[in-house]
């Protein structure tokens, strides 16, 4: 059987005595450039597509779809492939400010 805690042994946080003399961190865990890249990827990962099988299937294709539709998953590649290049560039970047300031601290 499971026991009872009695409550009057435990201090909430109202009653704790002790103050905080450290301030919070409030900084966003991730930069906003790189939530803007990502949002900018979205978007582009969104419209690309749907924009080239549209602007493609009647005027490059004349009404085949097929080709419109390969374009199209081409084009999502392309975006896909634009994004692992951006984030490998900005993760060298981090790395390199981080030997940096470790080279600094020694």
């Amino acid at each position: 059987m499971a026991q009872r805690r009695i409550a009057t042994q435990e201090k909430t946080a109202l009653d704790q005595d002790e103050i905080q003399t450290t301030k919070s961190d409030v900084t966003p865990a991730v930069a906003p450039a790189t939530i803007a890249k990502l949002l900018f990827f979205t978007f582009a990962m969104v419209t690309f597509p749907l924009g080239s099988y549209f602007l493609t299937v009647n005027t490059i294709f004349k009404g085949n779809t097929t080709y419109a539709g390969g374009f199209a998953a081409f084009m999502a590649n392309v975006v896909l492939i634009g994004y692992v290049i951006v984030a490998f560039q900005d993760d060298k970047t981090e790395q390199a400010i981080d030997a940096a300031n470790e080279k600094k601290s020694r």
